[in-house]
């Protein structure tokens, strides 16, 4: 007939294999991504390495009735400003346009993002 385990060492060996377990399932768990963390394309150096000859960045832009400025790649930008050899043309509340002579360059706010308007409907329903 076996001798009856003691409850303390019977508690031990349960925990002790709980904890295995934890360490197990821990290691092969997916590591999820930051929901908050702003888009890669914000941050080429975290995308890929950038060097100092990249692709102009469009970051932010600010407007109000008294002017119109853009951050681009960490620098503010006024309409009309220049950016590198670059002049801005125009700003919106989703692009900014530089032109460099004939040149013409479109900056998106939202780069992977279409934004398409729509008519907005009547409330009751007959639009």
């Amino acid at each position: 007939m076996a001798e009856p385990v003691n409850p303390l060492i019977r508690a031990m060996a349960v925990c002790v294999a709980g904890c295995g377990l934890f360490l197990a399932s821990s290691t092969h768990s997916q590591e999820l991504p930051d929901p908050t963390r702003p888009p890669a394309s914000l941050n080429p150096a975290a995308a890929g390495g950038a060097s100092a000859t990249s692709a102009p960045v469009l970051q932010s832009v600010k407007i109000s009735p008294r002017r119109k400025s853009a951050i681009i790649s960490g620098r503010e930008v006024k309409l009309n400003g220049k950016f590198g050899h670059a002049r801005v043309v125009k700003i919106t509340e989703t692009e900014v346009v530089l032109r460099n002579g004939r040149n013409i360059q479109k900056l998106k706010l939202f780069p992977d993002v279409d934004v398409h308007k729509t008519k907005a409907r009547r409330a009751n329903g007959n639009g």
